[in-house]
C-alpha cells in the first residue's frame, strides 16, 4: 500500500493544474497584466499590504503564492476560521526573527473577514513598520467586514469569476496534463463550465471526476449529471451576496422588467432564501416605488404574500411570480415616498405648534369659551362638499408635501387636488 511519501501517490489534479507562474493565471488580467496594478507591483519589486476581494476558486491562495514565490518572501499561510490571537503572535514573532536575517515574510491570510476588529487591529503595527506583507483573500465585501484603519494601510483589489474563455483555458490545461481529451459531448463541455458558476476550482474537481470514469463512448448533458454533482449557487443569506440579489430585484422592478425581476427572485428562491424576506421587500416596494400610481398594489402584495403563506412551497411560488410581475408592469410613483420624508423632517422641526383652534373639540364649557371650535366648517355640509379652512398651524401656514404625478390613477388625485386648491383660492380669495 503506498504512503504518503511514496511518488506513486497520485496528487489531485487541481494542484497539477495549478498555475506555477503569474503569466498561467488565468481570468484575472485587469489585476496581473504588464501594466495593471498588480503587474506593476511586481515589475518593480516593491510588493505593499493588499486585499484579494473575490468569489471562490478565483485564484486568490494561487496569486499570493505565486507573489511570494516572484519576490523569494517566506510565505506563510493562515486560515482565519482555524486561527486566534495566539497564532498571530507567532507568525509575527517568527516574522521578526526572519527580519533580521534579511528575509520578509509575506503573510496570506484566507478569509480575513472571520476576524473580528480587535484581531484585525493586531495587525497594524505589523503591517506599518513592515514585519510583514499582509496579503488578505476575502469574499466578502471589506468595505463592511473589515476595520477602516486596516483598510487604510491596504490596497482592495478585485477579482472577477472566471469566464467561460477561462474556464475553457483550464480544460485545455487539464488535457494537456492528462493527455487526453476530457471523455465528454460539445453540450456537456459546455454544461460544466456553466455548472462551475466562475469557479476554477469547482471546475477542476468536475473534471477529475470525469477522467475517474471508466467509459468507452462521450458522456451526454444527461449522463453528466450523474457522475458530477451541481454546485449550489453561491450566495450567504447574511453577506453581500444577499444584498446584491435583492437590490438586482428592486432595480429591476423599478425598472418595469417582469423578465429580469422574475429572474433575480428565481436566483433568491433557488439560493435558499427565506420566501418572508422576499415578500417583505416586495410589499414595501408596493407602496415606495408604486404608491398611489396603483393603489391596488398594496392589496397584491399582501394577498400575494397570504397566499403563500396558505400554500407554500411550490404551490405558493406562483403568488411570488405573480405579484413580482404585477410590481414590476405596474405605474411608479414616489410621491406619497417623498411626502413622508418631507413632512417627517418638517414635523421635527416645527416642534409643538397648536393646530387652529376653530378645528380643536371642545368638550367643556371652559374650552368653548376660549374659542376652542369656533366657527368649524363641517365640509360635508358645505355647498361643494369643501371648506377650504386652514389645518396647518396658523404660524405656520400652508405647505405642499404631496405631489402626485401623471401616471396612473395618481391622474385622477391631481384633477382633484387641483380641483380642491381652485375652490381654497375662490374661498379665501387668495393663490396658494
Amino acid at each position: 500500500m503506498p504512503s504518503l511519501f511514496d511518488q506513486q501517490v497520485r496528487r489531485p489534479l487541481a494542484d497539477l493544474l495549478r498555475p506555477q507562474t503569474i503569466d498561467d493565471v488565468v481570468g484575472q488580467n485587469h489585476l496581473l497584466g504588464e501594466n495593471a496594478p498588480l503587474g506593476r507591483m511586481l515589475k518593480s519589486g516593491k510588493i505593499t499590504s493588499f486585499i484579494l476581494w473575490g468569489p471562490p476558486g478565483c485564484g486568490k491562495t494561487t496569486i499570493a503564492r505565486l507573489i511570494a514565490k516572484h519576490t523569494n518572501m517566506y510565505f506563510e499561510p493562515l486560515s482565519a476560521v482555524f486561527s486566534g490571537v495566539s497564532d498571530l503572535r507567532k507568525v509575527f514573532d517568527t516574522a521578526k526573527m526572519r527580519q533580521e536575517t534579511g528575509r520578509q515574510t509575506l503573510l496570506f491570510v484566507d478569509e480575513i473577514h472571520r476576524f473580528n476588529r480587535a484581531q484585525q487591529d493586531a495587525f497594524l503595527p505589523y503591517v506599518e513598520n513592515g514585519t510583514i506583507v499582509l496579503i488578505g483573500a476575502t469574499t466578502e465585501n471589506p468595505s463592511f467586514e473589515l476595520n477602516a484603519a486596516l483598510l487604510s494601510r491596504a490596497k482592495v483589489f478585485v477579482l472577477k469569476r472566471l469566464t467561460e474563455d477561462a474556464l475553457e483555458e483550464i480544460i485545455l490545461h487539464a488535457e494537456k496534463q492528462m493527455a487526453k481529451s476530457l471523455p465528454i459531448t460539445e453540450a456537456s463541455r459546455d454544461l460544466i463550465k456553466s455548472m462551475a458558476d466562475g469557479d476554477g476550482r469547482y471546475l477542476s474537481n468536475m473534471i477529475e471526476a470525469l477522467y475517474d470514469c471508466t467509459t468507452d463512448h462521450l458522456i451526454d448533458t444527461d449522463e453528466l449529471m450523474t457522475v458530477v454533482s451541481q454546485r449550489p449557487a453561491v450566495y450567504d443569506k447574511d453577506r453581500d451576496g444577499h444584498y446584491n440579489l435583492i437590490s438586482a430585484v428592486h432595480k429591476s422592478l423599478r425598472g418595469s422588467d417582469p423578465d429580469a425581476a422574475l429572474y433575480w427572485v428565481a436566483r433568491m428562491m433557488t439560493s435558499g432564501e427565506d420566501p418572508k424576506y422576499i415578500f417583505r421587500r416586495l410589499t414595501r416596494f408596493a407602496v415606495e416605488d408604486i404608491g398611489l400610481a396603483d393603489p391596488n398594489a398594496l392589496h397584491q402584495a399582501v394577498s400575494a404574500w397570504e397566499a403563500y403563506e396558505r400554500l407554500g412551497s411550490p404551490e405558493g411560488d406562483l403568488a411570488l411570480a405573480q405579484l413580482t410581475v404585477y410590481l414590476a408592469t405596474a405605474p411608479k410613483s414616489i410621491g406619497v415616498y417623498r411626502a413622508w420624508n418631507e413632512v417627517s423632517k418638517t414635523a421635527k422641526e416645527t416642534g409643538s405648534l397648536m393646530p387652529p383652534m376653530n378645528i380643536l373639540n371642545a368638550p367643556t364649557k371652559l374650552m368653548a369659551e376660549l374659542g376652542y371650535n369656533k366657527n368649524y366648517q363641517y365640509d360635508p355640509d358645505c355647498p361643494d362638499g369643501f371648506s377650504g379652512a386652514n389645518y396647518f398651524p396658523e404660524k405656520m401656514g400652508r405647505r405642499k408635501f404631496y405631489t402626485p404625478i401623471e401616471r396612473g390613477f395618481e391622474r385622477e388625485i391631481c384633477k382633484r387636488l387641483a380641483y380642491w386648491e381652485n375652490l381654497r383660492n375662490k374661498k379665501n380669495g387668495s393663490e396658494f
